[in-house]
């Protein structure tokens, strides 16, 4: 049963991570950029914390399995 939410786990954060546009193009960017101290809208945070979350949820199933 844990090997499947991982395996489930695996897919959405491949999933989210790659259809995460990148913030930046290069210098280009951090010269043209009004407000470099911004915050990000709170679609860009809910999606940062829902990433950092599912990847520690992943390296404590790895750990778990490992052991």
């Amino acid at each position: 049963m844990l090997k499947l939410i991982w395996l489930i786990l695996d897919l959405v954060l491949i999933l989210i991570i790659l259809t995460r546009t990148p913030n930046n193009t290069g210098l280009s960017s951090f010269t043209l950029k009004n407000d470099i101290l911004g915050s990000p809208s709170s679609t860009e945070k809910f999606l940062n914390s829902l990433t950092w979350i599912l990847i520690s949820l992943y390296i404590g199933l790895a750990i778990k399995f490992n052991l």
